[in-house]
């Protein structure tokens, strides 16, 4: 028997005194025996009569169809015409109570967390009813560790650690999420200045880079582009994990010779005198994603309608933010202390794309840094192959099912569409790496093709 077992039973219980079915003494004995054995069904009998009701309006045909041909046969029949259970997932998601209000979610000070910070200070959470905490953290093995062990809600992550996570890499494995990506592009090459005139990569042998974690974009990138140089990332050059707010003082105390690190330290270093902006990381591939909103598996499917007010909150939060206009407003609302604690002029030239970079010139690119919330497969998928390349995964691995565990395009998507957004086409991304395509169909040829690697 179908959990819709008669949509119209509540319609009679208006009408009629007594028990509708004829089958229990009183009304009250009919509505206990009546109540689906879970809140699922229940929200299911709601959602199948409202269909039922705008398919035929009028009581008498309504009537006259229900009782030709049984509940269960009828609910069959227009489910196979109506999208009945995506109108009854939707309802759920809407109709549920959050489970779970006062949040944490833990951010690194840097402008690639840009929506998760300002929806803070901007309401953006508030607006859907939560009441988060978001907590500065010191650097990304911490932001790891106090998300497993659920200190955090869900965290601020760099793309790529929700796919290391999941996969066990450099930590026990769990099943971990990407719902959203935080920002693209946002990322630069900064040299100390006793290298201005050491602009070819060919010139950095024994160079000392620091990038901000082994499972980062900055990673991948910065060994790609020394690669197609012909630099061993491995052997020619030292690359070490250092927390974001750590690599000006590394490189003004000659620690390192560079990094590719995340805004605002790229600006900070040409603030502070002690750096230059060598190339922005949307010159290496324009589009890429850098960070993104993570949470467990475990509280996705624990806490459904905590989650979706929180991923519709921080989606809403990067729209706004993907808006040049808003920028300078957004760069005041995460200047503060307990947020960036950056100067505003720093913030502005980031945000805008109108920056100083270091070596005389002023420089105008609108999409130095921007704003994107779909999680491409696309992108999952290139990550893994990097981190196939530099051996950080062995062995076989089903690349596109975990691009899909992990990257939730299909809730981004319907929460985009809640917040009044238009998603992408999922198979629409075509992604370009310094001028070489890459086809995310042939994972493993792609990994092949490249001369200097780990595998």
């Amino acid at each position: 028997m179908s959990t819709f077992d008669d949509p119209f039973d509540g319609e009679r219980r208006l009408n009629r005194s007594g028990c509708p079915c004829g089958r229990h003494a009183s009304q009250r004995e009919h509505d206990a025996a009546a109540v689906p054995a879970d809140e699922e069904a229940a929200s299911n009998r709601v959602v199948d009569a409202a269909v039922v009701c705008a398919l035929f309006p009028e009581d008498a045909t309504r009537r006259g169809f229900l009782q030709a041909v049984g509940a269960s046969t009828a609910m069959a029949a227009i489910a196979s015409l109506f999208p009945l259970a995506m109108a009854r997932d939707v309802f759920a998601q809407g109709a549920g109570a959050i489970e779970k209000r006062d949040l944490k979610v833990g951010f690194i000070p840097i402008t690639c967390a840009t929506p998760i910070i300002m929806a803070h200070p901007m309401g953006f959470y508030t607006k859907q009813g939560l009441n988060v905490e978001v907590v500065k953290t010191a650097g990304w093995a911490v932001i790891r560790d106090k998300t497993l062990n659920k200190e955090y809600d869900a965290a601020h992550m760099l793309s790529p650690m929700p796919l290391a996570i999941t996969l066990g890499a450099g930590s026990p494995p769990q099943p971990y999420t990407t719902p959203a990506i935080e920002n693209i592009n946002g990322q630069a090459i900064t040299l100390s200045m006793r290298h201005k005139d050491k602009r070819d990569p060919k010139d950095w042998k024994g160079f000392k880079f620091a990038v901000p974690f082994d499972y980062s974009i900055h990673n991948y990138l910065l060994r790609y582009y020394l690669a197609e140089h012909g630099l061993d990332p491995d052997k020619d050059i030292q690359i070490r994990a250092v927390p974001p707010p750590e690599m000006v003082a590394n490189l003004r105390a000659d620690n390192i010779d560079g990094f590719l690190g995340p805004d605002p330290f790229n600006q900070r270093a040409v603030f502070d005198g002690v750096g230059f902006i060598h190339l922005l990381s949307k010159e290496l591939w324009n589009g890429h994603p850098c960070c993104a909103f993570a949470a467990s598996k475990a509280f996705v499917t624990e806490m459904p309608n905590t989650y979706a007010a929180l991923l519709k909150a921080i989606i809403s939060a990067t729209a706004f933010a993907s808006k040049p206009e808003n920028r300078k407003q957004i760069a005041e609302a995460i200047a503060p202390q307990n947020y960036l604690n950056q100067p505003v002029t720093v913030l502005e030239q980031i945000l805008t794309g109108t920056y100083a970079d270091g070596l005389g010139s002023v420089k105008k690119d609108p999409n130095r840094i921007d704003f994107d919330p779909f999680p491409w497969e696309q992108f999952a998928i290139w990550i893994l192959t990097q981190m196939k390349r530099w051996g950080q995964i062995k062995g076989d691995i089903d690349y596109v099912k975990v691009a899909r565990e992990v990257f939730l395009a299909t809730d981004a998507a319907r929460l985009m569409k809640e917040a009044g957004l238009a998603p992408p086409d999922p198979a629409s991304k075509r992604i370009t790496v310094m001028g070489k395509p890459f086809d995310p169909s042939r994972p493993d040829e792609y990994v092949a093709s490249f001369a200097i690697k780990r595998t």
